[in-house]
């Protein structure tokens, strides 16, 4: 076995595997801003999984999010609303994506290659995000493709991992019929 699976294995459960470090992890993690860039990821295994690598262009950076529902806004004129009586809002994207177009706001010159969740607790949730720099990534033969315009500001668009699960493309065949190529066009089909 490599070292990266005994890696992966410790993360399958950080409470029991990891004890008391990831206490303090999250200790200190609460009092640090929610956006700060990393020198190196905390979970090798998964950032080098997602294309990660030690090298000018690439960088991490860790993301913190309140967690719990989104609460729907009050409609502004008086009388009887249907929708009135359900206070929550069912909000058709991931934490993880939320997180990720957050980092992008911030980091402009970057795209978001991948996230990955590094820790949670009852207030809060973590995440890590790999963004790649579009000028300095362009210089490599194997990620040449991120200068290209189609993949700008592709997070926004839904095109990282979570934004696709979020759109449910993780599905296909049958009763997936309506998500392809967007709900949206779907509803615009025949008009």
């Amino acid at each position: 076995m490599g070292f990266y699976k005994y890696v992966r294995d410790a993360w399958k459960q950080p409470k029991k595997n990891l004890g008391v470090l990831w206490r303090e992890r999250l200790i200190l993690w609460r009092k640090e801003p929610a956006i700060i860039r990393i020198d190196r990821p905390t979970r090798i295994d998964r950032a080098r999984s997602l294309g990660y690598k030690a090298k000018d262009g690439y960088l991490v950076v860790r993301t913190r999010l309140k967690r719990g529902g989104r609460k729907r806004e009050r409609p502004l004129k008086k009388g009887r609303r249907s929708k009135r009586a359900t206070i929550r809002k069912v909000v058709g994207k991931s934490y993880r994506w939320v997180a990720e177009e957050r980092v992008n706001r911030k980091y402009r010159n970057c795209e978001v290659l991948g996230s990955y969740e590094v820790g949670k607790d009852g207030r809060y949730y973590w995440f890590e995000i790999i963004l790649g720099d579009r000028v300095k990534l362009a210089k490599y033969k194997d990620t040449e493709w991120i200068e290209m315009l189609k993949h700008k500001g592709r997070v926004f668009r839904g095109k990282t991992s979570a934004g696709k699960s979020s759109r449910g493309l993780r599905h296909k065949g049958k009763g997936a019929e309506k998500l392809r190529p967007s709900l949206r066009a779907h509803g615009r089909r025949g008009k």
